[in-house]
């Protein structure tokens, strides 16, 4: 008996002490989530109350242009966002590991963008790239180089933004170089006395002993990049007053999803896109987590 009363005791100190995050969660949290699901069922515009209509929410987006858009752009953008992204961090990362003078002094510049403001960067980076006046053209004149009209011309809308987040790599970086200072140096000793050459001891050393930071960035990028928002509000030009840029061709889909819930008041429109949103990221990140086993080594493995 004194033993149940005991772990009832513990139990509820248990409890007691999780309570704040569990009120929070529940609240803001699960609350939210289980509403929007309900919500996605409904015709709601926060005008009137919400009108049960089943799964017609759903049936519209297969019918909807600008949704099939805003998923295109969304894919287009992270097929060749994300590994560019990871190549740079990775490469950033490897220069930054050297035993130079001022190591601290450059690590610190090449992180800083990562923290600075998402407004401000978009905000710069619209003076960048403008086709006229911005920076990035002039250096290309001065190559030599053709000037794209970057955020005016359709084509160039998309990568405009793909080579504006090479700017924030810095978070992916500083992971990558703490990867890289707990690779044994051991390994590169024993790789110099086998005659291996650089590019094999990186390709048989350091990626294999930083695959799981490689999974840890590279599942970040895929949910980062579907929820792309702030830079595509700030930088498009408002065409249709939907800030999507020439044709929508910078309607990514977190930008149409607030675009259905916030400007137009599709609030059960909107929740269905969320939702939607929701599945994709889940696939997408079992896939990755699934096919892992192929490529990822964790040192505490045995065969």
């Amino acid at each position: 008996m004194k033993r149940s009363s005991l772990a009832v005791r513990e139990w509820l100190t248990g409890y007691l002490f999780i309570s704040p995050w569990l009120i929070g969660f529940i609240v803001f949290t699960l609350g939210p989530l289980v509403g929007s699901l309900y919500l996605s069922f409904t015709n709601y515009n926060l005008l009137q109350p919400p009108q049960f209509i089943g799964a017609q929410n759903y049936f519209q987006m297969v019918r909807d242009p600008d949704f099939w858009q805003a998923l295109s752009v969304t894919f287009y953008y992270a097929i060749f966002a994300i590994p560019l992204d990871l190549a740079v961090a990775l490469a950033l990362a490897i220069l930054l590991n050297q035993r130079v003078r001022y190591m601290p002094l450059f690590r610190t510049i090449f992180y800083l963008p990562a923290i600075l403001p998402p407004v401000a960067t978009s905000v710069l980076w619209n003076w960048i790239l403008n086709p006229d006046y911005g920076i990035l053209n002039a250096f290309l004149h001065a190559l030599g180089l053709p000037q794209p009209q970057w955020l005016v011309t359709p084509q160039w809308t998309v990568p405009a933004y793909i080579v504006m987040s090479v700017w924030g790599v810095g978070t992916w970086m500083v992971i990558f170089l703490a990867g890289l200072q707990d690779v044994p140096q051991s390994l590169y000793e024993a790789a110099a006395i086998d005659g291996a050459s650089v590019w094999r001891s990186f390709w048989n050393i350091t990626l294999p002993m930083i695959s799981p930071v490689l999974l840890f960035n590279l599942v970040q990028g895929v949910i980062g990049t579907f929820g792309y928002f702030t830079q595509a509000y700030i930088m498009g030009n408002g065409v249709g007053g939907s800030n999507a840029g020439v044709d929508n061709a910078g309607l990514f889909y977190a930008l149409y999803l607030y675009i259905q819930g916030f400007a137009e008041l599709h609030m059960g429109y909107a929740s269905a896109l969320a939702w939607v949103l929701f599945f994709i990221v889940l696939i997408l990140t079992l896939l990755i987590f699934k096919g892992s086993a192929l490529w990822v080594y964790y040192g505490g493995e045995r065969d």
